[in-house]
């Protein structure tokens, strides 16, 4: 039943969000107008440049624990991550969206912002050679500079708290498939295209990579959501 591993995490992850998408307050099923769309667009580019990377052998899928269903080198399950994992998350940025009315991280998003934009870019430069960090760190840079383009400070202190919240979930899930928890990981790294760092077994370069792929789900999300016209009836 081990090849069923990465198919069930990424269950196991659609579940509670699934259950409560109906639930009388936060009311997330009526966000996937927007929702689903932004998943979508955000799931073909990650997906595309998922396929490169396991073609240039950047990263690999263990067929331990796997079905055996691919699209193109991609795993089915692989593909599903990037379906599931944002409806899921994004959930989570709803929940603290209803529940917290307060900006807590407003004052520090614009010398963070500043910060790690800057940070990115110089690792990106000076790692030209490392595949997964240059590319990874770069886009990442440019998804930042471009969310903030469109919407300034306006959603980044709460994107940056929801990132720290989503965390505890993306330790959970990504400690599973780099092998944290099993004999194998089901994805393995070549350590020469990323900088040999690891938070428990997940890659430093993880947790940036996590963070483009929230904030490109949230940046369509939320301007979806904002070119929504509500008309009014007369009288």
């Amino acid at each position: 039943m081990e090849k069923y591993l990465y198919l069930a995490l990424n269950l196991a992850t659609l579940l509670l969000p699934l259950l409560w998408s109906f639930e009388s307050k936060v009311h997330y099923y009526k966000k996937w107008f927007a929702l689903f769309p932004a998943i979508l667009t955000t799931a073909l580019l990650f997906i595309v440049w998922d396929e490169w990377f396991t073609t240039m052998d950047v990263w690999g899928f263990n067929p331990r624990y796997l079905t055996g269903i691919y699209l193109g080198s991609l795993p089915f399950e692989e593909c599903l991550f990037f379906l599931i994992v944002p409806f899921s998350t994004l959930f989570i940025y709803e929940v603290l969206q209803y529940y917290l009315e307060k900006d807590y991280l407003a004052k520090i998003a614009r010398p963070f912002t500043l910060v790690l934009v800057i940070v990115l870019v110089l690792l990106g430069l000076m790692n030209l050679e490392r595949w997964y960090t240059s590319v990874n760190f770069l886009f990442v840079a440019v998804l930042i500079l471009v969310h903030y383009y469109y919407f300034g400070l306006r959603i980044l202190g709460r994107f940056y708290l929801f990132y720290l919240v989503h965390l505890i979930p993306f330790l959970l899930f990504n400690g599973a498939l780099t092998g944290a928890f099993t004999p194998e990981p089901v994805v393995s790294y070549d350590n020469a295209e990323n900088l040999g760092l690891r938070i428990i077994t997940i890659p430093i370069e993880d947790f940036i990579y996590s963070l483009g792929l929230m904030l490109m789900n949230i940046s369509i999300y939320e301007k979806i959501k904002e070119g929504k016209t509500i008309v009014k009836p007369k009288g």
